[in-house]
């Protein structure tokens, strides 16, 4: 079988933006798939194109923001996958540039470029990521099916951007994108630890308020914070 394309959602502001990628795939005659937080993911989209026998793979990331991993992370995801699959594989071949929107035509202007994998791409592992990372705290961004449907990425984005102009990287701050953290009513969720304290209804004004009073000033937002029981009876 011929050429056949693979739109790839980088990050989670992506997965919120399924049903036009999907289209667009759809239209060029191709498919769908995900780096991180959402199915299918690049590397099972790979083997089912590989086992139905495609002969060639062309890989477009799409970033509609600014949380994205770079290209190059594209390109190991893939490599990885690539090499494992051994004697046999398809060419792939990997868009330089990421689309920055969901329509066809921003599509095929970022597959103006590509590069076929070689095999000497970077692995999956690194000396840097051995150790879990020395941060104060961890904020665990909602990314649920409401907190999503409610803007939580516009949230995570702003918060990430505040977490950058303060200076604040991953040995203070660990951000983490996770499945449904449960006051679904409160959405968009946001919990912040050890400090133990959760927050709903964070909108970009209120992520951004978060890393400059919590974070930084160590004061949580009374008015934006849930209640909590903890498992020895005291609310919080």
């Amino acid at each position: 079988m011929d050429e056949v394309l693979v739109v790839v959602g980088m990050s989670s502001r992506e997965v919120s933006a399924r049903d036009e990628l999907a289209a667009s795939a759809r239209a060029a005659g191709g498919s769908l798939a995900f780096l991180q937080l959402a199915d299918p993911s690049l590397s099972r989209e790979l083997t089912r194109l590989a086992d139905e026998g495609h002969r060639r793979i062309v890989l477009v990331g799409v970033s509609l923001g600014s949380m994205a991993p770079a290209a190059s992370w594209l390109r190991r995801i893939a490599a990885a996958w690539w090499r494992e699959r051994g004697p046999g594989a398809p060419a792939v071949e990997v868009a330089t540039a990421l689309a920055s929107g969901t329509s066809l035509a921003d599509l095929e202007l970022a597959r103006d470029v590509l590069r076929p994998l070689t095999g000497n791409e970077a692995g999956l592992t690194s000396p840097a990521w051995e150790d879990v990372p020395d941060h104060r705290h961890q904020v665990l961004l909602c990314r649920g099916p409401r907190c999503s449907a409610l803007g939580a990425d516009a949230s995570a984005e702003a918060l990430v951007l505040a977490l950058m102009r303060a200076g604040l990287g991953d040995d203070d701050v660990l951000v983490t994108h996770t499945g449904c953290q449960f006051p679904c009513n409160q959405a968009p969720v946001v919990s912040v630890q050890p400090d133990d304290v959760w927050y709903g209804g964070v909108d970009p004004a209120t992520a951004e308020r978060i890393v400059t009073e919590h974070l930084l000033g160590g004061e949580p937002l009374a008015e934006k914070r849930l209640p909590r029981r903890s498992l020895v009876g005291d609310d919080r």
